[in-house]
């Protein structure tokens, strides 16, 4: 039960924290820091990378020597990846129709900070073509999105806390996950708080809202958690279904996002730093 505590807390520093931090973000959103968040999500992508590929995999495939346990490896991976990009496209859908009201021509990728956070739209609204409540809906929706998408996020901190139950705090490789995981939520804590401020909500509790919506991932961690120690096999599933999972993360937001917010070869060495500092967490 302790270990069980000990897992919602941490899992609560990097779901709500990681959001809450992206809302405080926002209350003092700076046009010129689209190149640090590029390095950021790199970063972050590069540690998700090695994370999955030296340390979530590795210990799903040695669950059991059988050759079964790898086709059931493949499969969770696939079923893993397939689950978070048709809860992404949900969100893209609910969310892309905001930027119809600008013009046809608007891009639908976030190049840059103010696209990511939908704060490019601002200008509209304050020069009355649009009105604030628009923007202000439009948060909500995305508050209740990647809430929904923070489920399967808190399931593969579960699932790395899995391998050692009763040893949480000397797991480093579900620390560390929840630590890359928390800073994943950052720009998405940004996504969510830029448009509810600019709608009319006052700071405080937009700050709230966005932090709110990082509670889902506890849900998710201790579901993770749960299924990952009933055994072997069990624990093979939930270890490569959050490994798919990540590898759409890394694959289909967090790259993708930070190469066309900053145009530059700089992302991609943030990436492999990214994945060697993974590689030290993990083995040293």
């Amino acid at each position: 039960m302790d270990s069980l505590w000990l897992l919602i807390g941490i899992t609560a520093l990097a779901g709500m924290g990681g959001t809450g931090i992206g809302g405080l973000v926002a209350c003092l959103f700076r046009k010129d820091s689209s190149k640090t968040v590029s390095l950021l999500l790199s970063f972050a992508a590069g540690v998700m990378t090695s994370v999955v590929c030296f340390d979530l995999l590795s210990e799903a495939l040695h669950t059991s020597a059988s050759t079964s346990t790898v086709f059931l490896v493949v499969a969770g991976v696939m079923v893993g990846y397939i689950v978070i990009a048709l809860l992404n496209a949900a969100i893209d859908r609910h969310t892309n129709h905001e930027v119809a009201h600008i013009d046809e021509n608007h891009p639908k990728t976030a190049d840059s900070l103010e696209e990511l956070t939908h704060a490019n739209h601002l200008h509209e609204h304050i020069e009355g073509r649009q009105p604030r409540s628009g923007l202000f809906l439009a948060g909500l929706v995305m508050a209740a999105a990647i809430a929904l998408h923070n489920v399967p996020e808190g399931m593969v901190i579960g699932a790395s806390f899995a391998r050692s139950v009763g040893e949480i705090l000397s797991n480093r490789g579900g620390l560390t996950m929840a630590v890359v995981i928390g800073l994943h939520n950052v720009p998405e804590g940004m996504a969510v708080a830029v448009p509810l401020i600019s709608g009319g909500m006052k700071k405080w509790k937009s700050v709230l809202i966005t932090a709110f919506t990082g509670f889902p991932t506890i849900l998710g961690a201790v579901l993770g958690y749960v299924l990952g120690a009933m055994g072997p096999t069990a624990l093979a599933v939930s270890l490569s279904f959050a490994s798919g999972a990540m590898l759409y993360v890394v694959f289909g937001e967090l790259l993708p996002e930070s190469i066309l917010m900053w145009k530059s070869k700089l992302p991609a060495a943030a990436t492999i730093v990214g994945i060697l500092t993974g590689v030290l967490i993990i083995f040293v």
